[in-house]
């Protein structure tokens, strides 16, 4: 299972964000590449606990259903709703937002599995520390992806 927590697979990202360019055409949905930076920095400010968050009411009955999906080896599927909270509208500095996320990925990694156990994500609910490796891993596979990188 990849993690966010395991060195080969952080790396691994590392160089496929590195390829990502500020007119790098999406595959699918609407972000440019310097919204989806800030898109998934804001889901690792979840996971590091900047960002408090409370689970929704759907995500209390739907989670017990989706949860071998979303934490299991396929990848994310694509055109899945976004919490309102992680929507990103306008222009952004595309070198700003890189280099933001690659901070929150090494503080999040530097944190550890024991520290961001418990913080609950909008849909999921409160997480393992293993299961937020997993997680921002898929999450961030997921956008890159979408980018073709």
């Amino acid at each position: 299972m990849h993690s966010l927590f395991t060195p080969a697979d952080r790396e691994a990202l590392s160089l496929r964000l590195a390829e990502l360019e500020p007119a790098t055409p999406r595959r699918w949905g609407t972000m440019a590449p310097a919204q989806m930076l800030l898109h998934c920095a804001i889901g690792l400010e979840v996971g590091t606990g900047d960002r408090p968050m409370q689970q929704v009411f759907l995500g209390k009955l739907m989670t017990p259903f989706l949860r071998g999906r979303v934490f299991g080896d396929q990848p994310f599927m694509r055109k899945v709703p976004t919490d309102p909270s992680y929507v990103v509208k306008g222009d952004r500095d595309f070198e700003a937002e890189r280099t933001r996320l690659a901070t929150l990925i090494d503080r999040f990694v530097q944190r550890g599995p024991d520290r961001a156990a418990g913080a609950v994500h909008p849909f999921f609910g409160q997480l393992q520390g293993h299961e937020w490796g997993i997680l921002m891993y898929k999450h961030l596979d997921h956008h890159l992806r979408q980018f073709g990188v």
